[in-house]
């Protein structure tokens, strides 16, 4: 299972201080999902062999439109393994769900945005993963918990209604944020959500890098011409 994660200077924590505490708590890798203004400095190789972790380079896209979003996602998808954008508007929502170019929508449940039948059609068309942002669940309270929970319920409802692709995270921006996956499992249960719902998210992060990494190298071969996975043909 793996962890997606926000690192210094996008959080509080390194990222070799939260792979320290992620290789503790038994993940089996980290998603570093820094937003695209705030990239963090790490050597992932050294980590990898410091900790025995995976470290996964990611990036997530915040963006004032689509347009913008759009001009990011070509930017970025021959530098990152994973590439997400963050969510929570009807218009970038609606974008990212539609761009095959695009791995997750990240944080697409909010005030201001929702994600409805259409949308998650469109996902499982473009094989963009939906995420369940559990950090919200985790450290917020009162109402406004209240209605994440709903959120979070609806979201599911429909991602199990089409078998849409989904990711699960608990959104840490430090080391003290991260929860093992037990209790993220646990969690789950105790909000409705079984446990292999949530193991099989986490686990998402981990097959999505790995599919990404096979079709990124130079051992992948498809039908007629030999090129990385979203670059045209000539």
């Amino acid at each position: 299972m793996y962890e997606a994660v926000h690192a210094h200077p996008d959080g509080q924590s390194t990222v070799a201080r939260l792979a320290q505490t992620a290789a503790d708590y038994g993940y089996e890798g980290v998603v570093v999902r820094n937003h695209d203004d705030a990239r963090a400095d790490y050597d992932p190789e050294r980590i990898r062999a410091e900790y025995g972790l995976d470290v996964v380079e990611g990036v997530e896209i915040r963006a004032d439109d689509p347009q913008q979003a759009g001009g990011s996602v070509g930017n970025y998808r021959t530098s990152e393994t994973i590439v997400g954008i963050h969510g929570g508007t009807t218009a970038l929502n609606r974008f990212a769900v539609e761009q095959p170019k695009v791995d997750v929508l990240a944080h697409p449940m909010t005030e201001s945005g929702d994600v409805n039948h259409v949308l998650v059609k469109a996902a499982v068309e473009n094989g963009v993963r939906l995420e369940f942002d559990l950090s919200g669940v985790l450290r917020e309270s009162g109402g406004r918990r209240v209605r994440i929970l709903q959120s979070l319920r609806k979201l599911r409802e429909i991602v199990a209604h089409y078998d849409a692709p989904y990711v699960v995270s608990g959104d840490p921006t430090s080391h003290l944020e991260l929860r093992a996956p037990r209790e993220l499992k646990a969690l789950g249960d105790r909000i409705g959500f079984s446990p292999e719902f949530v193991e099989d998210g986490l686990a998402e992060w981990g097959r999505l890098a790995e599919r990404n990494r096979h079709v990124d190298s130079e051992s992948f071969i498809e039908p007629g011409v030999q090129r990385g996975r979203y670059e045209e043909d000539a």
